[in-house]
């Protein structure tokens, strides 16, 4: 029978929810391309250079009055840019890469990136294209759970 329903089988419509309607944030691509190339397609923190695993980071988001521009920006492994919004971990106006206790505390885990605690980040040799100071003490201050 052409057409007729199987029984157990859902209905396409019954897998989805109801079309919702996203507003996108203008620049959002641009931002992506421009501290992609500015770190030279590589992790600011580990140095990985597998691009689909890579995601540009706001270091004051977006939301919270952060701009899409370099200064603003971090190219981070998909896993730290995760912790890094979350503000388990973060970096220093002097650039190093801080991980928060609560890492161990929380998940019992975390040897990857205590690994990494201390450690300078790689920062675009333009020296205005950097990330700005004032834009990780937001993040210090704001974010991390130190």
């Amino acid at each position: 029978m052409a057409g007729a329903r199987q029984p157990g089988v859902a209905e396409p419509e019954a897998r989805f929810g109801e079309t919702q309607l996203i507003r996108p944030r203008l620049g959002q691509g641009a931002f992506r391309v421009l501290v992609t190339d500015i770190y030279q397609r590589r992790c600011a923190v580990t140095g990985e250079r597998t691009l689909p695993a890579l995601e540009a980071a706001h270091i004051r988001p977006y939301g919270d009055g952060g701009e899409h521009e370099a200064p603003n920006g971090l190219l981070l492994r998909r896993d730290i840019h995760s912790l890094f919004d979350a503000g388990y971990v973060t970096v220093t106006p002097d650039r190093r890469f801080e991980v928060s206790c609560r890492i161990k505390e929380e998940f019992d885990n975390g040897r990857h990136y205590y690994a990494l605690h201390g450690q300078l980040i790689s920062v675009p040799d333009a020296v205005m294209q950097g990330p700005d100071p004032a834009a990780l003490t937001w993040h210090n201050e704001n974010r991390f759970r130190g």
